[in-house]
């Protein structure tokens, strides 16, 4: 059952250091280095191709057509946060734009995202203010109905905790429980430094069938190469 009409003030965010560390790697990366988990569903897409954001989440659970619970969020939100919004039920209307917007960047959030749509993406694009969302849409909402603020929300089949970590670009978005981002920064750096030197390799010319050692298990499966 969805714990309603609850506002939680107080919640556990990762080191400022360390979302700094992981802010310098791409959701491809991150995903791949924590195993590829934590991924959100890739209809959740930035509303301009520049959108980037990282940092800790303040979680949102919106009822349908209704975006009342984006201002009561907009109160707990500290300097570096994302503001993560799901939705008990699916809906694409336009709970968000350049109002909210401005609202959240005064509190020092550094973007959104939300399984609903969002509306003023030129505006939002000329503030440089990055958003995630499931749709674009003009359609308006109301203010009546509560949902919760810093509860557990399921955004795009990806269940974020309040002050998980966040990061987004435009190959998607990507969750890291907070207990675990300095290990996913660690295994990020090495999966960086790996792919360094096989960027090299490859950039003088090897193949990847060499490099990977396909040869082998690829006439193992059958493959006839035929002049």
């Amino acid at each position: 059952m969805f714990d309603l009409g609850v506002v939680h003030t107080t919640i556990q965010r990762p080191q400022p250091e360390d979302l700094d560390r992981l802010r310098a790697f791409g959701v491809a990366t991150i995903h791949e280095a924590m195993g590829r988990v934590g991924l959100m569903r890739p209809y959740i897409r930035p509303v301009y191709p520049s959108a980037r954001l990282c940092g800790a989440a303040v979680t949102v659970l919106l009822q349908p057509g209704d975006n009342w619970m984006l201002h009561v969020a907009a109160e707990q939100v500290r300097p570096g946060d994302v503001v993560v919004a799901g939705c008990t039920t699916e809906s694409e209307d336009g709970f968000f734009g350049e109002l909210l917007a401005t609202s959240l960047r005064a509190r020092g959030a550094t973007g959104l995202v939300i399984d609903g749509g969002c509306r003023d993406t030129l505006e939002l694009e000329q503030m440089d203010f990055p958003v995630f969302s499931r749709a674009i849409s003009a359609k308006g909402t109301v203010k009546a109905t509560l949902g919760s603020v810093n509860v557990p929300v399921v955004c795009a089949n990806a269940l974020i905790h309040p002050g998980d970590a966040v990061v987004g670009d435009r190959d998607g978005v990507v969750v890291v429980p907070r207990d675990r981002v300095q290990a996913v920064v660690e295994a990020a750096q090495r999966r960086e430094d790996n792919e360094a030197a096989k960027r090299e390799k490859f950039a003088e010319g090897r193949l990847g069938l060499d490099l990977y050692s396909m040869r082998d298990t690829l006439d193992a499966a059958g493959l006839t190469y035929v002049d």
